[in-house]
């Protein structure tokens, strides 16, 4: 089976391909400023054209080598005493994600995320004066819950933005999540190929004709950070946290 085959089972026209590739290429330009938020641009779009069991794992391919892309040429700044606390809490998080998801009713805890993302970042837009850092015992809840719900709902990478980003430079923050986010989409990333979902030669073709709509947004949104100042970085970063905590919310009363 040739390629032009393996496309041809995905029925989409010339419109719905240009739709898909202004989505991920939306989606990247988000993750190249603040190094998450994929699922929450991307998914709204993919869902009106493919099943989310097909989303997440395609999804998880393109990040995998976003993040990479991003790790690359930013490992020195990588701060590895932070990216050393946060990735046993996160591991823990995600065991704990696993179970929760399997034997818990997920809804409820989706509310409650985006309650508690768009409540912080309503007072953090708020309020000018607040400590310019968090204390580094705030790596066990923020790598917990981070960890737990990237994966329940493959949106946790806000919580690491929020707690690395009030302790490190803009540079070290970005290099630091984009290691955090590395690690955690090859454990996904390991867990699909284990489940043969990457067994699919579509799946696999579609993530490949993705790529340069992924690498476009990556390109912008790296350029639109380098103008930007520390303080108008994580103040962006707070809007993208609170449209998450809306989209979330959204997710919720869709349900």
């Amino acid at each position: 089976m040739n390629v032009l085959e393996l496309l041809n089972q995905w029925p989409w026209g010339a419109v719905d391909w240009l739709v898909i590739g202004l989505g991920i290429a939306l989606a990247y330009i988000v993750f190249g400023i603040a190094g998450f938020g994929t699922a929450l641009v991307a998914g709204p779009i993919l869902i009106l054209f493919m099943p989310l069991s097909k989303i997440v794992p395609l999804l998880v391919l393109l990040d995998f080598v976003a993040a990479f892309g991003n790790l690359l040429p930013s490992r020195r700044n990588v701060a590895r005493p932070e990216l050393l606390r946060l990735l046993p809490c996160m591991a823990v998080g995600c065991t704990l994600g696993v179970i929760f998801l399997l034997n818990l009713k997920s809804d409820v805890l989706l509310l409650l995320m985006g309650l508690f993302i768009s409540a912080y970042a309503v007072y953090s837009l708020w309020i000018k004066t607040r400590p310019a850092q968090l204390s580094a015992g705030w790596a066990v809840p923020m790598g917990t819950v981070g960890g737990m719900f990237g994966a329940l709902f493959g949106s946790g990478g806000f919580l690491y933005a929020i707690y690395l980003n009030s302790r490190l430079p803009k540079d070290a923050a970005r290099a630091t999540q984009s290691a955090l986010i590395s690690c955690s989409t090859v454990v996904r990333l390991s867990l699909f190929a284990v489940a043969g979902v990457y067994a699919e030669l579509p799946l696999l073709v579609l993530a490949l004709c993705l790529l340069p709509a992924m690498a476009l947004g990556l390109w912008i949104g790296r350029r639109l950070t380098m103008k930007l100042s520390r303080e108008a970085f994580v103040r962006l970063v707070t809007w993208l946290v609170l449209a998450s905590g809306i989209a979330l919310i959204g997710r919720y009363l869709s349900t």
